[in-house]
């Protein structure tokens, strides 16, 4: 723990009038009183607070009936303060402890917050009786569980340990079954005519027949973890980008902190890259399977490299093929904006890649920004002079919806880019949008999308789209993993028409 108090401070009540998830009613800190109490400060676009959650996981496993845990949601983005919006996000990292909006950052305020993620622990008279900010690590984790078993022995001996269970309604249990859940990232191929989708939530991936929507296999159990050989037995956790080299297709198994490679011939998966371990906080050169990765979150096979945007590190790294291995890209580990060489340039949570031929283009989601780099000539072994350059976003706190120049444009946690014919085209996530960037002028304009989260077919602003993440191109159409439509859609690059594919049996 990085700061401890010594039970003094009582712990300010929630405010009346916020919204709740996973419970139906709101909560008061009144009514928690003997039980410990952990406040996770997070918001739903960093990588850092998801870090958080599975180690909240071990905790409330630990602790069922003794320990409370209460998401407080202080979103960074505009879009992260609508509730509809932080209940896709509930659902789809599988919370299932309540999670109050504070849209306001009444509680951020209240509590003296100062960075995301924080926790702090209140005991069980509701005192704050500790705090931590930054990512929890494994040892952290068990000192914890060493603290609350303290707290628990103490407060039992007075008679003051409450074991009754929270009341809970989550949301995930209000929803329909669908065929995707949460899907990524998309790969449309027109040579094999097939379409790979990331089934996120579903720890799968998809292959369907790209202009029929047929269902046409499917790789992983469907079940988290993380198990190699055939496609019925393999397992895979929260998998997002996917590129394709010949027969073999890569997955960034983003919570498994592995690059996956499956043999579409065979149907065997493989682990090209990570143990199944997070790296803390940056990877290691070495041997692919021996190295810990940090969220890799996308892919991409070129030539003999496979480059990996490793969103928990803030940095891209490669893969070599022939000698299998990892090797840095581009970043140096800082979470910020700043080009550069490729090793002293600052990136923030790069989440998609895509290439022209000469570039690597990528995304950074925590800045709202469009970079790229030149593609070495040969297999990737030494940083070179190549620098990373910006061609829109400014910082960690400069987002917007803006069309037009890099001096004016702006994006909002963008995660999903693809080139085709000269263009590169971005999902502005948390815009609900398409964008399109035209390279040789460095000019942003709208190519589908209202801004508006919603489901609708259309051309331009007439159609609609919710937080989509993923995209990839193929003739003269663009496909869009829309993540929270549970969705494929298809857009025309020259009309902006959008339509959503049906996909199944």
């Amino acid at each position: 723990m990085s700061e401890r108090f010594q039970g003094k401070v009582r712990a300010p009540e929630f405010p009346a009038g916020l919204e709740w998830l996973n419970t139906e009613r709101p909560i008061s800190l009144q009514e928690l009183r003997g039980k410990v109490v952990l406040l996770d400060f997070w918001t739903y676009c960093c990588i850092n607070c998801q870090h958080v959650l599975p180690q909240l996981k071990k905790l409330e496993a630990r602790f069922p009936n003794e320990l409370a845990v209460i998401g407080v949601h202080s979103g960074k983005f505009k879009s992260e303060a609508e509730t509809y919006n932080v209940r896709q996000a509930v659902m789809r990292h599988d919370i299932r402890h309540p999670v109050v909006n504070d849209r306001q950052y009444l509680l951020w305020r209240a509590f003296a917050v100062r960075a995301w993620p924080t926790i702090l622990i209140l005991d069980p008279d509701g005192y704050v009786v500790g705090g931590h900010s930054g990512e929890i690590t494994d040892d952290a984790t068990q000192a914890l569980g060493d603290l609350f078993e303290d707290l628990i022995r103490t407060f039992a001996a007075k008679g003051k340990i409450d074991r009754t269970p929270l009341d809970l309604t989550l949301e995930k249990h209000k929803q329909p079954e669908t065929l995707l859940s949460f899907p990524g990232k998309v790969l449309a191929d027109e040579a094999s005519g097939r379409l790979f989708v990331s089934d996120t939530e579903h720890h799968r991936i998809l292959s369907f027949h790209l202009h029929t929507g047929k269902l046409l296999a499917q790789y992983g159990e469907g079940e988290a973890g993380k198990v190699d050989g055939s496609r019925k037995r393999a397992r895979f956790h929260s998998p997002q980008g996917l590129s394709l080299r010949d027969d073999a297709l890569f997955v960034a198994d983003t919570d498994n902190h592995s690059v996956r490679k499956i043999a579409l011939d065979s149907g065997v998966v493989t682990t090209l890259a990570g143990t199944g371990q997070q790296a803390s906080p940056l990877p290691k050169p070495g041997p692919g399977p021996e190295q810990r990765l940090n969220s890799p979150w996308d892919v991409l096979a070129v030539g003999e490299t496979v480059y990996i945007a490793m969103a928990g590190a803030h940095q891209l790294w490669a893969v070599d093929l022939p000698t299998g291995q990892l090797l840095p890209f581009a970043g140096d580990g800082v979470e910020a904006l700043s080009d550069g060489a490729r090793l002293t340039a600052h990136l923030a949570q790069p989440s998609g890649l895509a290439t022209d031929g000469e570039r690597l283009w990528f995304v950074d989601s925590e800045t709202s920004s469009v970079r790229a780099v030149l593609l070495p000539t040969g297999r990737v072994r030494e940083a070179s002079g190549e620098a990373v350059k910006t061609y829109a976003g400014e910082g960690l706190f400069d987002f917007g919806d803006v069309d037009g120049s890099p001096a004016v444009a702006r994006l909002q946690h963008c995660l999903g880019i693809t080139c085709a014919a000269g263009r590169v085209y971005v999902a502005d996530t948390y815009n609900n949008k398409i964008k399109v960037l035209n390279p040789s002028v460095r000019t942003i304009h709208t190519l589908s999308g209202s801004g508006e989260p919603g489901l609708h077919d259309g051309a331009g602003d007439d159609a609609s789209f919710w937080e989509p993440g993923g995209l990839s191109a193929a003739g003269d159409f663009l496909y869009v993993a829309d993540t929270n439509n549970h969705a494929i859609r298809k857009v025309d690059r020259r009309t902006g028409i959008v339509h959503s594919l049906q996909l199944g049996e």
